[in-house]
């Protein structure tokens, strides 16, 4: 059980949400990192005086330590004030909530720390998956999926004892704000619509990439990693309540699902007191009154990016790496009204077709990938 937190991210949404569960489990903060959220990171400063607290810039930890006057929090910015609170000594769990391609070398530096890790940032995996689980095993980290679906798959493996017993993992996906809707319609589809997430409330990154669905193929090749599953024994389900969030198809045909209402604060409490369970600043789930659930295949022809998910996925490498350094590129593109909805998977499909995969590469070379794809993308759409 968790005694003390480092959260990486502690102003979005999940680190956010993160401190309402620390909240009710009484656990003690010692450090807080933020991007550029000033005024919610000074009020959470205040709140929980951390030893540690990072901005995102130098300017900005000025402004920092200039409202926190003379109390005694260590106040850092950038990569290495991140790094460092990410293995600071104190905190025996780190709750990696930064956004993208970032969160990488911190959950390395969490690793090799030793510390018990929340993930909550998928890149992580889809990008240095295999150095991150190394590092893990290694230096005996513990890594704990904070995402609904991960946690859910967690939670319904518990019981297995052989990972030979297993016939295919289920990742269910909401379909986003755009469900339904045909290439005609979305080819002008806004950024304000596709914010407009059914069921969940998150950050505008990851809404965006709900919308098309590659959000489940970055889930997709972190199911891979994490739980060290082939491509062909998982599979994506659309399933719009949210109310499923992941599935266990065993060999015996036994199918095992965690249900629970779409409140991120089960996942988030659930890697902070694993294995035990205690009760949840979360609404119970009413059986009665949630309706029917329903199930159907994914449409991959109008939502590609889910499909060039899983053909990185199979490829390997850093094909991965391409993926997801050409969406965040792109999205980024999209939020600021700069590109349209469809150009989003176009520009994937053309960093994809043009950058070389890597087999086993190191972090300098997922780096660079990275560093690439993204130039690719603002090549294609002549963003430069």
């Amino acid at each position: 059980m968790t005694k003390t937190i480092s959260i990486l991210g502690s102003t979005g949404s999940i680190g956010r949400q993160t401190l309402d569960v620390v909240d009710q489990l009484g656990v003690r903060v010692v450090a807080l990192t933020c991007g550029s959220k000033l005024e919610l990171m000074v009020q959470q400063c205040k709140k929980y005086q951390p030893l540690l607290a990072v901005m995102a810039t130098q300017e900005l930890a000025v402004k920092l330590r200039a409202a926190l006057g003379e109390q005694k929090i260590e106040i850092l910015y950038g990569r290495e004030g991140l790094l460092r609170a990410a293995s600071i000594e104190e905190a025996d769990t780190v709750i990696t909530a930064v956004v993208g391609m970032m969160g990488l070398e911190p959950t390395l530096e969490a690793c090799k720390a030793g510390k018990r890790i929340g993930l909550a940032n998928k890149e992580t995996l889809v990008c240095g998956g295999e150095l991150v689980m190394a590092q893990a095993r290694e230096h005996g980290a513990q890594i704990i999926p904070v995402d609904s679906e991960h946690s859910a798959i967690f939670q319904c493996l518990m019981g297995c004892h052989d990972k030979t017993e297993v016939k295919r993992l289920i990742l269910t996906a909401s379909g986003g704000a755009f469900y339904g809707m045909t290439r005609e319609q979305l080819r002008t589809a806004k950024k304000d619509d596709a914010l407009k997430h059914p069921n969940w409330k998150m950050g505008p990154k990851i809404t965006i990439d709900c919308a098309t669905l590659l959000n489940k193929g970055l889930e997709f090749i972190e199911a891979m990693r994490l739980y060290e599953m082939p491509p062909e024994k998982i599979s994506v389900v659309v399933h719009r309540q949210s109310i499923v969030h992941s599935l266990v198809e065993y060999t015996d045909g036994a199918v095992m699902a965690q249900l629970g209402t779409p409140d991120m604060r089960i996942p988030i409490q659930l890697a902070l007191t694993y294995p035990n369970r205690v009760p949840s600043p979360a609404a119970d789930l009413d059986l009665l009154a949630m309706g029917a659930l329903t199930f159907s295949e994914p449409d991959y022809d109008t939502f590609p990016c889910l499909k060039m998910a899983m053909e990185a996925a199979k490829i390997g490498g850093t094909a991965c790496v391409v993926l997801n350094g050409a969406n965040e590129e792109a999205v980024a593109a999209y939020l600021a009204d700069k590109i349209g909805f469809y150009d989003i998977s176009d520009s994937i499909r053309h960093a994809m077709d043009t950058i070389a995969v890597i087999q086993n590469p190191t972090l300098e070379q997922i780096l660079e990938t990275d560093r690439l794809a993204r130039q690719a993308v603002r090549n294609y759409l002549a963003l430069d």
